[in-house]
């Protein structure tokens, strides 16, 4: 660059504008020795290698085999032909339309399809990458394109970067009225309710600061099936203590007289799931808050620079610094700055408008009218999450941003005409540069890994997934999103959620899908047709006191399945009978999951049942897994007890390992050993080169289906009698390949467990028993059962109620 000293001895500024002609005929000499040094080595033959092209099609507007059409750079298509009035219509193709339709950011609602299948906001992003499936209303991404393989590189990216999702298709309900109203609705509704909590944690569900999950029911009824796991909170008190007309509502209503509203927020509100071991360097990066809405912020660390002896003491701070020691289930409302506007200059985001320049240093812009003055933008009304009547303005169009930054370019390389400040395009009045929004933090789990959830406007959508991407988030799917489930050891819905509906739904879909598959392979080559889903209703709940007894057993399973029939035949004209069984399905879920210590211990109180697998709890908490810990559990006494008859029966979740090898699929069963098939694996001395198996004849009558399509346990003749082992449970979540940890997840039957417990313990001494229980798996198509250790997530935690 060329200096022209003055007097003053300051360097001229560069000059406006550059000519490159100029700059190109000064440096023609060297450019033309390059060119002959390379001519020298590629022996004049410029052209690329056959094997390294690439297609160049981009520039090729065709639509349909030798046919061209031109389109319009607005994408409105070609004109077409002339109808008999004179008028010039324009017929554009479905695939333009629908583009120029996505691409729309409207302040609420989703784009529909003609069946009305919604389309998510990324709906184009993921539709180029993904493989879309119609679900619950939605196109939802399933999976990244391919054979489902791929879960090893993700588990990578889970322990050392962030997973995004975007769970948009959970719907919103937002409940208005008096607080003892509502909990008293949320009470008749939610196992566990917010009543049942503790008034420490009651208290800070009520003001705002955390937030609770439950499982949702039918009001009154939480015996049928459940229709959905819920995260419900409340709206920060700060924020009602200001609103007169709220608290005007409140004390009007002390007579109870009355009640609560329902207001549908479908269509306003937007989630994205944020998961892995840097979850708040990603936010750290992309978030700048500029207001908090909570009286007890998070910890915040100030940043100060001491370099240089001249520089000033930095103010920036951060409240995403110190992410990892924020409580679980903690919530955050805050308004953030459009992260489209933010630079990253040394892992900080600060905004563009603070004179940063490409290179991420400070300069003192000339134009100052060039600069979007962005304080001035933040001196309005601040939007809010909680008020239904009122939309949050989308924000600045990508192509003003694009136009501004292209600007701020060519300002700082000085090619721009001088007095150009002001941008062709203007900003829309109805947009905004700042968007409230609600983080929730979900848990830290294992290496680390930490899961959020951010709740923000619909229309809001496109500039955090796009930043999140760009920012080294790594998107997922349905698919990706069960393999982090099972990786993690949460249940993951609708697969271990078989009590509601949605299980058959999503069930049905996938044997609609795999008999698909087998009709399209020979029938000499098709695999074993197996019941999908698991026949729930061929459990066998009651054992007797002995396992060990086959014709004890063959006595029970006949008992069990002639009260099942009875019960079906008077409960026949049942609503559930009606909407849920197919011809070509097995019967509906019947029994209870129990996702909570309380209600366990009802159940086994009912049944008169021991306490070995959940102890008998007295005292105001309820907090078995506390109970576990206490080595003194170990050491209590076996006490048999005849069960009483119960119905319906009760399932828990427990965590498999294999114990030596082996894979647990999906849809394995879960079965009940005896004492000499624990003792052939655990066994020391012993080698067990030829483990537990039935025939393959076995394997193929074990579940058989009736001509109504229902699938039925069949008990096998005395010769194969041996080697029968009765179901207890079946696998929900199997393996994912690639993972270290090798746990499967599985439901199984609580008084089963409990009595497989007081049989493993009897004879072992005190220093030798485990708290996991020893159980037998064997896939649908396999002939051989592996020994596994069952560990009963109600143990480990005091509610089941988190998902994914």
């Amino acid at each position: 660059m060329v200096i022209n000293s003055n007097k003053a001895g300051v360097p001229a500024a560069p000059p406006h504008e550059l000519h490159v002609w100029k700059f190109a005929e000064s440096r023609a000499p060297e450019i033309e020795g390059l060119h002959s040094v390379i001519a020298d080595r590629m022996d004049n033959n410029f052209k690329s290698q056959r094997n390294k092209r690439r297609r160049t099609t981009g520039h090729d507007n065709r639509v349909a085999r030798k046919k061209f059409r031109k389109r319009s750079i607005d994408g409105l298509g070609p004109a077409g032909k002339i109808d008999s009035t004179g008028n010039d219509e324009k017929k554009v193709s479905r695939r333009v339309r629908r583009n120029v339709e996505l691409k729309k950011n409207l302040p609420t609602g989703y784009v529909t399809s003609g069946d009305g299948t919604k389309r998510l906001r990324t709906h184009v992003w993921h539709a180029k990458r993904f493989k879309m499936e119609k679900l619950w209303g939605f196109y939802i991404p399933l999976g990244l394109h391919g054979r489902g393989r791929g879960s090893r590189a993700l588990l990578k990216k889970l322990k050392n970067g962030v997973l995004v999702h975007d769970a948009s298709y959970h719907g919103a309900i937002q409940l208005e009225g008096p607080q003892k109203t509502l909990i008293s609705v949320l009470s008749s509704v939610l196992v566990p309710s917010p009543s049942d909590c503790c008034e420490e944690t009651l208290h800070d569900v009520l003001v705002g600061n955390i937030f609770g999950t439950a499982m949702l029911h039918d009001s009154g009824k939480p015996s049928l099936p459940t229709i959905a796991p819920v995260t419900y909170m409340w709206r920060p008190m700060q924020q009602i203590s200001t609103n007169v007309d709220e608290l005007r509502k409140e004390v009007s209503c002390e007579d109870g007289t009355c009640s609560a509203q329902c207001v549908s927020r479908e269509g306003q509100l937007a989630k994205l799931e944020l998961i892995g071991t840097k979850v708040f360097q990603l936010l750290h990066k992309t978030l700048q808050p500029v207001k908090l809405n909570s009286e007890n912020p998070w910890p915040v660390k100030k940043c100060s620079a001491h370099e240089h002896d001249d520089a000033v003491e930095s103010e920036n701070t951060s409240i995403f610094e110190n992410g990892h020691q924020i409580s679980s289930s903690a919530v955050l409302s805050m308004v953030v700055k459009d992260p489209r506007n933010l630079i990253k200059t040394g892992g900080v985001a600060v905004s563009d408008g603070e004179n940063i320049d490409l290179l991420g240093n400070e300069y003192q812009s000339k134009q100052q009218t060039s600069a979007p003055n962005h304080e001035a933008e933040f001196e309005h009304e601040y939007g809010d999450l909680w008020d239904a009547s009122k939309v949050v303005d989308p924000p600045v169009e990508e192509s003003v941003l694009c136009a501004g930054k292209h600007h701020q370019r060519k300002e700082f390389f000085c090619l721009g005409q001088k007095g150009s400040g002001s941008q062709n395009k203007t900003i829309d009045k109805n947009s905004t540069r700042s968007c409230p929004v609600l983080l929730l933090k979900n848990g830290i789990f294992e290496d680390s890994v930490t899961r959020c959830s951010l709740i923000i406007p619909l229309s809001w959508v496109k500039a955090f997934w796009n930043t999140f991407v760009s920012n080294g988030a790594y998107a997922i799917g349905l698919r990706e999103k069960h393999w982090v489930a099972g990786e993690i050891g949460l249940p993951y819905f609708p697969l271990d959620f078989p009590d509601c509906n949605a299980y058959s739904d999503f069930m049905e879909m996938e044997a609609a899908t795999v008999n698909q598959k087998a009709m399209l392979v020979p029938p000499s080559k098709r695999p074993l047709k197996v019941p999908i889903p698991p026949p729930w209703d061929c459990m066998v709940y009651n054992f007797g006191k002995k396992l060990t007894e086959a014709g004890k057993i063959q006595a029970d399973i006949c008992r069990t399945q002639d009260e099942k029939i009875d019960d079906m035949e008077t409960n026949s004209a049942s609503e559930k009978s009606k909407d849920n069984v197919s011809d070509c399905q097995a019967t509906p879920f019947e029994g209870i999951v129990a996702r909570t210590s309380c209600m366990l211990n009802d159940f086994l109180d009912n049944i008169s049942g021991n306490r070995l697998l959940f102890p008998s709890i007295h005292g105001v908490e309820n907090c078995l897994h506390k109970l576990m810990r206490n080595k003194d559990f170990l050491k209590q006494d076996i006490v048999m007890s005849e069960m009483k008859s119960r119905k319906p029966p009760c399932f828990v979740r427990v965590l498999l390992r294999a114990f030596k090898e082996g894979v647990f699929e999906q849809g394995a069963v879960v079965c009940a050993p005896l004492a000499t098939d624990i003792h052939l694996w655990t066994a020391s001395s012993e080698s067990n080169d030829e483990p537990l198996q039935i025939t393959q004849s076995s394997v193929m009558s074990y579940f058989m289906q009736s001509p109504s399509g229902k699938w039925e346990l069949q008990i096998p003749e005395d010769q194969a009698l041996s080697s029968h082992r009765l179901p207890i449970g079946f696998v929900t979540t199997g393996f994912v390949r690639g993972s270290k940890k090798a746990t499967a997840g599985a439901l199984c039957e609580a008084s089963v467990l409990s009595r497989l417990r007081e049989e493993q313990w009897r004879d072992v001494p005190v220093r030798r028993r485990r708290k996991e229980i020893y159980v037998l798996v064997r896939n649908m198509r396999s002939t051989a059962y592996r020994l596994a250790c069952a560990t009963v997530v109600l143990e480990q935690q005091e509610q089941d109620t988190n998902f994914m």
